[in-house]
């Protein structure tokens, strides 16, 4: 049967594929114009579709600026965001044309966490460097020495960026046996908080977990690598330009320190063709908050905050707050 669509429904605009129980939601209460693809939308196809839109559901991987928000006109309300960063979107471009930003805080703390531990639990335990091993059909027989790893009980865990994502990462590792230390953007003289500097110098593990803003960009450069110690590893599953992915390519390459693992990457999906040659190295394509549960609930926010606006249905929460500076994962 056809799906009717409601009667003086509101137009939205869904950029992406997203879980099947949040297309379903859209058509039942708004005028839906869906990109039903799983790869990003192309820009010239987005400006053009945008224009007469009261709503929005957007990816980061969809630019929304002031291009964007003019194209669409005056009648634009609300942009709705599966993320938690907000690096894509021009706040206060938005802010000044009286259109609200929604995204998805809580609801992806604790995949985004267990992401970070299972990329630092493979790379410390060499476990995708033995499946490469294995797949490249290299011989290999069990013996005292061979590919030996490191377990995680006892070792520092640095976390940097200490939101709730951040936290959650360090109530994992702490269940593994780990130190845990952390440094944020702002001082909060909570257990186990120490400088920048000391973080960088003594962990063992560097668990990056900070928003992307101007002081964040490149923030782990050539000159911090210098100073982790040389059996350090570093997990980034926050915004891939917070390291200068060629000086993590130098680093790795000259042994500077012992590993890293990424989720996220500076200009992705492309990756620093430098990094692909580093065999201490995990490389995952932002899978971050890719559980069925997590994106479907963050699909769900998005819906919730669609309805409170264009429907006042509801009474959605999820909303940007003036003047907030959320360029990362969890406003760490």
């Amino acid at each position: 049967m056809a799906h009717v669509t409601p009667a003086g429904a509101p137009p939205v605009l869904a950029t992406r594929r997203f879980a099947p129980e949040v297309i379903a939601r859209l058509r039942d209460r708004f005028a839906l114009t869906l990109h039903d693809n799983d790869s990003v939308m192309d820009r010239a196809a987005f400006v053009a579709a945008v224009p007469g839109m009261r709503g929005v559901m957007v990816t980061p991987g969809d630019r929304v600026d002031a291009e964007l928000l003019d194209a669409a006109g005056p009648h634009l309300e609300v942009v709705a965001t599966l993320s938690v960063g907000l690096d894509h979107i021009d706040c206060p471009a938005a802010r000044v044309r009286g259109v609200r930003i929604a995204y998805t805080p809580d609801v992806l703390t604790l995949a985004t966490a267990e992401m970070a531990i299972a990329m630092m639990l493979s790379l410390l335990r060499r476990v995708t460097e033995g499946d490469r091993l294995i797949r490249a059909r290299k011989p290999w027989a069990l013996a005292p020495g061979f590919m030996l790893g490191r377990s995680p009980t006892g070792l520092r865990f640095g976390c940097l960026g200490y939101g709730r994502i951040g936290r959650e990462a360090c109530r994992l590792a702490a269940l593994l046996g780990m130190e845990v230390v952390h440094t944020g953007r702002v001082p909060r003289g909570e257990a186990g908080e120490v400088s920048f500097d000391e973080l960088v110098r003594r962990s063992d593990v560097i668990s990056v977990h900070c928003p992307l803003t101007p002081e964040t960009r490149h923030l782990i450069n050539t000159e911090v690598f210098a100073r982790m110690k040389s059996d350090a590893v570093v997990i980034n599953t926050s915004r891939g330009p917070v390291i200068d992915e060629r000086a993590l390519a130098h680093a790795l390459a000259n042994g500077v320190i012992a590993g890293a693992a990424l989720d996220v990457f500076e200009h992705e999906p492309v990756v620093e063709p430098g990094l692909l040659e580093c065999e201490k190295l995990v490389l995952v394509p932002h899978l971050g908050s890719a559980t069925h549960q997590t994106r479907t609930a963050m699909g769900m926010l998005c819906a919730d905050a669609l309805e409170t606006v264009l429907l006042g249905v509801g009474n959605a929460t999820n909303f940007v707050p003036a003047g907030a500076a959320l360029g990362g994962p969890d406003g760490s």
